[in-house]
C-alpha cells in the first residue's frame, strides 16, 4: 500500500514538473532566419560626398519570441563576411582583404542578444556584436513582431537600422580616409516556423 502511495505521489510530482516545463517551452516560438525574404545591407560615405551601398548575401540566425515574458526572448544572427557584395567585383575583393573585413581571419560577424524588453511597436534588444575580432555591446530597436500565417507557415518580421564606427572594431585607421568611419547597417529580417 505504501509503495503504491509513493508511486502515486512521484507520478503527480513528475507530471506537474513536466507540465510546468512544457508550458515554459511552448511559450517561446522559435523562428529561423528566412534568407529569401530578409536582407542585411549597409552604406558608408565615400570622400564625404556620396554613399557606397552594399549587402551581405549569406546570413543565418534564429530568434525565439516569448510573448508572455519578452525578457526570455532571444535573438542571434551570423553574417559571412566573404559574402559582401557592393555590385563591383574588384571592390568586393578589396573589402575582403586585411585592411577591411579580413575575411580569412574573421569569417563571420555575429550578434547574440543578452537582454530583451518589449517596447511600443517592437522590442529593444541589447547584445554582443562581434566584428573584425572585437566584441561590443550594442542595443537594437527592432520594429515589428506581428505573426502572419501564410500557407501553414508562420512568419514574423522585424526591421532595424543602426550606425557603427569601424574604428570601434579595430579596422585599419589608414583605410578610414576615403571611406567614412561610420557605416549605416539596415536589417530587414523575416523569420519562419511551421
Amino acid at each position: 500500500m505504501r509503495h503504491h502511495f509513493t508511486s502515486l505521489v512521484l507520478t503527480l510530482l513528475l507530471g506537474t514538473l513536466f507540465a510546468a516545463g512544457g508550458s515554459s517551452v511552448s511559450a517561446a516560438d522559435v523562428y529561423d532566419y528566412d534568407g529569401v525574404h530578409s536582407s542585411v545591407s549597409f552604406k558608408a560615405r565615400h570622400l564625404d560626398i556620396s554613399w557606397i551601398h552594399g549587402r551581405f548575401n549569406e546570413v543565418s540566425g534564429t530568434f525565439s519570441l516569448d510573448r508572455e515574458d519578452p525578457s526570455k526572448s532571444t535573438f542571434s544572427l551570423t553574417i559571412k563576411t566573404d559574402s559582401v557584395d557592393t555590385a563591383n567585383k574588384a571592390r568586393d575583393e578589396h573589402l575582403r582583404q586585411p585592411d577591411y573585413f579580413d575575411t580569412k581571419q574573421f569569417p563571420t560577424i555575429e550578434f547574440r542578444s543578452t537582454s530583451v524588453k518589449a517596447i511600443d511597436g517592437g522590442y529593444e534588444v541589447t547584445g554582443d556584436f562581434t566584428m573584425h575580432g572585437t566584441t561590443n555591446s550594442i542595443t537594437l530597436v527592432l520594429m515589428g513582431g506581428k505573426e502572419h500565417d501564410f500557407k501553414k507557415v508562420k512568419r514574423v518580421a522585424f526591421s532595424t537600422e543602426l550606425e557603427l564606427k569601424r574604428s570601434d572594431y579595430g579596422f585599419d585607421k589608414r583605410a578610414i580616409g576615403p571611406i567614412g568611419d561610420a557605416a549605416l547597417i539596415m536589417i530587414d529580417c523575416e523569420g519562419v516556423r511551421e
